[in-house]
């Protein structure tokens, strides 16, 4: 399945930052910290690097995530130029408490009463921006929903006289190129559920899981690892709770939807479903595909016109 959720107002949403931003000294791109790359938008940095403008990434949700692969992401955004990596959670005060320093420190020219600091908040849905911006003004100014897209619109706030913050509202990109990556997304509730089978997205994510964090699943749903494959997970997932239908068969459907919020919850254990190692390599198995499948259309484009040529000297 091939997953691709672009709703109507984040175009309009792309088109309203691209107009802030010319009016913006630093972006606060906030991420998730299990799938770090497979959840920043391209447009951001698209965005970002025409106005030239520096990046602080926040990879949130620290605490569902593995920590030795967060630390590894973060030195792989800090080699970037213009890019400062900050892993936290919005759970601890004291992580949040940090940005302000670390937003200064990239703008320092700013930040003065005639030329305040202005940062523009930006990532794709349910990456937690809006309770980060709670969090920031300790105050609820920003809607927070568990469901993506909850924010509809740019709203800018004052975080003190000399610091300007402007939410906007999250934004995926309008082709998701890499599969996994749409399934990471859904898996990880970036993605409305109208756009995506959740039990194709459990078998996914029971996979991942298989190869990755084994001992999880055995740890928390008895699963003989080594026995079964993904869609086996999920069948002893209904086995293990008495999931079953009419008829005595599997509830497949409800058990997929124990192991999504098993993993969203961080009930089933902190799990990263990207590293940058393994980022590499999906990055060179798609532009692989890519190269291939570039020569076949150019190959099957050269027998037409073969073809055409031969057709035209018979006449």
């Amino acid at each position: 399945m091939a997953i691709q959720w672009y709703p109507g107002h984040m175009n309009a949403a792309r088109k309203k930052a691209a107009e802030t931003m010319e009016n913006t000294d630093l972006v606060i791109e906030v991420v998730d910290a299990r799938l770090p790359a497979a959840s920043c938008n391209p447009m951001v940095d698209e965005l970002r690097l025409f106005r030239q403008r520096p990046c602080l990434k926040i990879l949130n949700k620290t605490d569902l995530a593995d920590p030795a692969a967060t630390a590894a992401w973060v030195a792989y955004f800090n080699a970037q130029e213009g890019v400062t990596a900050y892993a936290m959670t919005t759970k601890k005060p004291g992580d949040v408490a940090r940005i302000p320093e670390l937003a200064k420190s990239l703008a320092p020219h700013r930040g003065v009463p005639t030329k305040p600091l202005r940062i523009m908040i930006m990532g794709i849905p349910n990456v937690g921006k809006s309770t980060l911006m709670n969090a920031l003004l300790k105050k609820r100014v920003a809607k927070v929903g568990d469901e993506p897209a909850v924010t509809k619109m740019q709203q800018k706030l004052y975080l003190d006289k000399n610091t300007i913050l402007v939410d906007t509202p999250g934004m995926l990109w309008p082709k998701i190129a890499i599969p996994s990556d749409g399934l990471m997304l859904a898996a990880s509730h970036a993605i409305g559920s109208n756009a995506l089978i959740e039990e194709e997205v459990a078998v996914f994510l029971a996979e991942e899981l298989l190869k990755r964090y084994p001992d999880l699943l055995a740890a928390r749903y008895g699963t003989k690892v080594g026995e079964v494959d993904a869609i086996g997970v999920v069948e002893g997932i209904a086995a293990k709770r008495g999931f079953r239908i009419k008829g005595g068969d599997y509830d497949f459907e409800k058990a997929s939807h124990t192991l999504l919020l098993d993993y969203r919850s961080g009930i089933l254990g902190r799990i990263s479903l990207e590293t940058p190692d393994t980022r590499a390599a999906l990055l060179a198995q798609h532009a692989a595909e890519m190269a291939e499948k570039a020569a076949k259309a150019a190959e099957i484009a050269a027998e037409k016109a073969r073809n055409a040529a031969r057709g035209k000297r018979g006449t």
